[in-house]
């Protein structure tokens, strides 16, 4: 399915390593939407349909080396086509916005760039799993590597298994995600995710109301 096949729903997502704050913001997004009078669907990956859900624990817990590149790829990938599937297509078909925490870029920065499988093996997953469909804007939120980590330490959850690789790993990955951001430029907007989670969400929201007139 692409962009041009569905109704006037906007699908925005967010992007970034760890401790970024990309739940945080996320439902901050939500509420100034709702504040334009749009109600949001919010949605997230790993997860955000059934099927994905449980996927999501599979990929999340657990330790670094329970699953290689290929394989923790696939899984992604078998859980977005769910999410897409079951709750961001009929949304959007529905003219619905929809704001998701995290999407395909993640794949592409984590495995492709973090887990060095390199965009070349990456992408023709994503096309067969996605095809042209893309976000209608994506926010990158950047951050070093070293105060991301140190963000995520004594959080009361197991999901934990990427915040457990070494820090030459989330650098990687933090190249990985303004690379990528670069790339698509056309879509993508990159926020200083040191600021205040205020100035954060100043910032994204001018964005939003610059873009599509709100």
């Amino acid at each position: 399915m692409g962009k041009s096949e569905v109704s006037t729903g906007m699908f925005i997502t967010l992007e970034g390593g760890d401790g970024t704050g990309k739940s945080t913001q996320a439902a901050l997004l939500q509420e100034f939407l709702k504040s334009r009078s749009i109600d949001p669907v919010m949605t997230r990956e790993p997860g955000g349909a059934p099927g994905a859900n449980e996927i999501r624990e599979l990929l999340l817990t657990g330790e670094p080396d329970r699953w290689d590149a290929v394989g923790e790829t696939l899984l992604f990938y078998a859980s977005r086509r769910n999410n897409l599937r079951l709750t961001i297509w009929p949304a959007l078909e529905a003219g619905q916005w929809v704001i998701c925490d995290r999407f395909a870029d993640s794949t592409l920065a984590y495995q492709g760039f973090g887990n060095q499988l390199g965009l070349d093996a990456v992408k023709p997953i994503h096309e067969f799993a996605v095809g042209s469909f893309e976000p209608d804007l994506t926010f990158v939120l950047d951050i070093d590597p070293a105060t991301g980590i140190g963000r995520t330490q004594g959080r009361a959850h197991n999901e934990d298994r990427f915040e457990k690789m070494d820090l030459s790993f989330h650098e990687r990955l933090r190249q990985g995600f303004l690379t990528l951001a670069e790339l698509y430029k056309h879509r993508c907007v990159v926020i200083n995710a040191e600021q205040s989670v205020e100035d954060i969400q100043a910032a994204m929201q001018q964005v939003l109301i610059e873009r599509f007139s709100l």
